[in-house]
């Protein structure tokens, strides 16, 4: 892996997950086919209630975009086995079943018409064979070499007939390791189909980044956690624990601040519309980050922060105090290795004076309340210098 070929992930450091298939008819999550024991040929009938005539990839992709997201991810095969491709390794699909269009092609289209990097999640696992349910029985490897044939095929095609694709996302590698599932093979086809293309650790082999999933967990590669936004990753009407705008604010600064991005998940309804919880949380962060992306897009970690008060970040020679909880007047913080120059507040631009007095600074001259509805602003603070953390005294 280069360093320019993932820049631009790095630099983006949010994205949007889009879990969306057969299973957003029942509307009970994305595992409702094992979880109700649904027999294969009951669940296949859905297959022909599936006509999403509301389905816009346009819109969902410039809604991404004002979020503040710099690319999407799209489940092109859940677990169930269904394909929102065209695939000649399954009939179980799409475009021939009711709803009789290539969805994956007509998001594609979106994604580069808009100029949005995308992504396509692919479950090595397919229910839809015999024996993969339960998903926790284990048979000899030989029994599982029909799927394994049949991910080799469909990754083929996913990555040959939908032109640039930026990201490959697996999961699903519910038995057997990577020698099973030929991910070594697997990945070098990919490479030579797509050279730019990122993969995430699912298949077995560590590739370009790792996926804690409902879970910060930095690491010293680079990673990303994938969260839902409620507590499915598919549509599912009852569950409306969504999470509030500043929560996912606060996931996101948690993240760009340790060096990772977050995936943010929505599962649209059966006619392909993302639900009015989700737009509504979507349009709150991104009218965040229209006022605070600098502190986001592109950072690393800083070495200097206000640890009681939040997270901070860095990007080049600028320091971003990113706050959750509110000081009042005056912020203060400590361990600045560097003469601090300048700061502002990004909400609004006001300037704040400096006050420091050898590695302890004090900025003078902020709103007594956060002045940022869903409760986390960003302070961007210049430096005589690199940005240094002071160095503590030997105990």
């Amino acid at each position: 892996m280069t360093n320019s070929r993932i820049a631009w992930w790095q630099q983006a450091r949010f994205g949007i997950f889009v879990h969306w298939g057969l299973y957003a008819i029942p509307g009970r999550g994305e595992w409702n086919r094992l979880q109700e024991n649904v027999p294969v040929d009951e669940y296949a009938k859905l297959a022909e209630e599936f006509t999403p005539d509301a389905f816009d990839p346009r819109k969902w992709v410039r809604t991404a975009r004002d979020a503040g997201a710099g690319y999407v991810v799209l489940t092109t095969r859940h677990h169930d086995g269904f394909c929102l491709f065209d695939s000649a390794a399954s009939d179980f699909t799409a475009p021939q079943s009711a709803c009789g269009r290539d969805l994956i092609a007509e998001f594609a289209d979106a994604c580069h018409t808009e100029g949005m990097r995308m992504g396509f999640y692919y479950s090595l696992l397919d229910w839809h064979f015999p024996f993969a349910v339960p998903a926790s029985t284990h048979y000899e490897d030989s029994v599982y070499a029909p799927t394994v044939e049949q991910a080799h095929a469909q990754v083929r095609e996913l990555l040959t007939n939908y032109g640039k694709v930026d990201i490959l996302w697996y999961d699903g590698m519910a038995h057997g390791d990577a020698s099973l599932w030929r991910s070594v093979e697997l990945n070098t086809m990919a490479r030579e189909l797509q050279p730019d293309i990122l993969i995430n650790n699912r298949a077995g082999t560590d590739e370009d980044f790792g996926t804690p999933e409902n879970v910060i967990k930095p690491d010293a590669r680079p990673w990303e956690a994938c969260y839902t936004m409620n507590d499915t990753w598919g549509y599912a009407p009852g569950d409306t624990n969504y999470k509030p705008a500043g929560e996912l604010i606060r996931l996101l600064t948690s993240c760009a601040a340790q060096a990772g991005n977050l995936l943010l998940n929505i599962g649209p309804d059966p006619s392909g519309r993302f639900p009015r919880e989700t737009t509504d949380r979507l349009a709150e962060v991104g009218a965040w980050m229209k006022r605070n992306g600098k502190a986001i897009r592109g950072s690393e970690r800083s070495p200097i922060s206000a640890p009681a008060l939040g997270w901070g970040t860095r990007v080049g020679n600028l320091v971003y105090l990113l706050i959750w909880r509110w000081p009042g007047g005056t912020l203060p913080f400590a361990w600045c290795g560097s003469r601090a120059t300048r700061a502002r507040l990004l909400t609004d631009g006001r300037m704040l004076r400096v006050e420091q007095e050898g590695d302890r600074v004090w900025l003078h001259g902020l709103p007594s309340e956060c002045p940022e509805p869903t409760g986390v602003a960003a302070i961007e603070l210049a430096f005589d210098g690199e940005p240094k953390a002071s160095d503590p005294p030997m105990s």
